[in-house]
């Protein structure tokens, strides 16, 4: 078998693996939830039924089915499935980009403290122990109220805050890989230490950070929601989940669907993700 065969057929299995190996069904499924998401969010940058933040008195507080509607209508007669559409298109890319900023970060900087030591590893372990002395919610809301409501000011909150477990998590695998026989024959051969990292550690790094981001991705999601749920975060008129409850909490005795339908959409999306979480913590812990 030629080397291009041979490459082909492990690829075909890696694929199989992953579809019929321990955990597959949580994958599957918390994929294609996830899955569904990403869908209704691009179809919501084409097109909605109704305008997400066209206001319709005359038409305020419709039940489900009503005139159209198939999940009602807010106070200010808004189209709730269109609201629920276009907050899709808002949360999912929020969420990834405030999960890979600090992963990225704090890759890039455990990297370095673990390969280099000394110094450098001082300067950064020291600073993350400074930023994980705040809870970090509380810190997060401070850095939101200072720099002001909205996705900039969550994005620079969740990456000054959220680096630090990345950096810890790529540290501890750096420093025990870099001890291994092939780290140590690639520098005897002399090759310079960006090559070293980026061929040798990252790669058998790489697979933690991955396996705790999908868990990040959960914590995101739902700490975005609450940011806006409690005024900190995207603002209305846009859609958005969690203010979509906040400004629904008003009518839950009389109108409930206000709350329960981005209350199961949130639900739903983060239940996918912490599947996706779970099966592949599965798969390494069997590997």
């Amino acid at each position: 078998m030629s080397a291009s065969n041979a490459s082909a057929a492990a690829t075909r299995r890696h694929r199989s693996g992953l579809l019929h190996g321990k955990g597959s069904g949580k994958l599957i499924l918390g994929f294609s939830i996830v899955a569904i998401f990403v869908l209704l969010a691009i179809v919501s940058l084409l097109w909605t039924p109704y305008d997400p933040t066209g206001q319709n008195m005359s038409s305020a507080l419709l039940a489900p089915g009503n005139a159209g509607h198939i999940l009602g209508t807010d106070e200010l007669g808004r189209d709730v499935f269109s609201r629920v559409m276009a907050a899709a298109a808002i949360d999912l890319p929020v969420t990834v980009i405030c999960t890979l900023l600090p992963c990225i970060l704090g890759t890039v900087l455990g990297l370095i403290s673990g390969y280099y030591g000394g110094f450098p590893d001082t300067v950064i372990m020291r600073f993350g122990d400074l930023l994980q002395a705040f809870p970090q919610y509380v810190l997060m809301i401070v850095l939101v109220f200072v720099l002001g409501a909205g996705v900039p000011s969550i994005l620079v909150s969740f990456t000054i805050v959220g680096w630090v477990i990345y950096a810890r998590l790529a540290r501890t695998e750096v420093m025990r890989i870099k001890e291994s026989q092939f780290v140590m024959s690639a520098m005897t051969s002399g090759f310079s230490s960006l090559r070293i990292i980026a061929r040798h550690i990252f790669p058998n790094v790489v697979k933690q950070i991955v396996i705790y981001l999908t868990s990040d991705l959960v914590f995101t999601v739902v700490a975005l929601a609450a940011f806006s749920f409690l005024g900190f975060g995207i603002q209305q008129p846009t859609a958005e989940w969690g203010s979509m409850i906040a400004s629904g909490q008003r009518y839950l005795s009389l109108n409930p669907w206000l709350v329960i339908v981005p209350g199961i959409c949130l639900s739903v999306f983060a239940f996918g993700l912490a599947l996706i979480g779970d099966a592949l913590q599965d798969r390494m812990a069997h590997s």
